[in-house]
């Protein structure tokens, strides 16, 4: 990989990580109740964009530029989990075990949609 691309990581890597803090803070400050709802946003609509790229067939370096540096800063497996296990230590277990289903049905369901229509493009 050249310079460029690692310079491209680096730059598109921040300014995910940035659009992530900014969604999650934003859903947070207006969701009621102990569901993380801005975590589970972020994740599902990463998951929307990243079976889209695999849909269009986005390979190489834009692959790596697109799937990996910006959607893989945007999107947040080990929050997911923190939160998951907060609630748990909380007493919100089925809060927990919510979290836990509706992230990995939706997600699924966003990866196969955004695919199915990246296929379609």
């Amino acid at each position: 990989m050249s310079v460029w691309i690692w310079i491209g990581v680096a730059l598109l890597s921040g300014v995910a990580a940035l659009a992530r803090f900014l969604v999650v803070a934003l859903l947070s400050a207006r969701a009621a109740g102990t569901f993380p709802l801005g975590t589970f946003v972020v994740n599902i609509t990463g998951a929307l964009l990243l079976g889209l790229v695999t849909g269009l067939a986005v390979e190489g370096e834009a692959l790596v530029l697109i799937g990996t540096a910006t959607l893989g800063s945007y999107t947040t497996f080990s929050t997911w989990m923190l939160e998951t296990e907060r609630l748990t230590e909380d007493g919100e277990l089925p809060v927990a075990a919510f979290n836990i289903l509706l992230s990995l049905l939706v997600g699924v369901g966003a990866i196969a949609l955004g695919r199915a229509i990246g296929m379609q493009i």
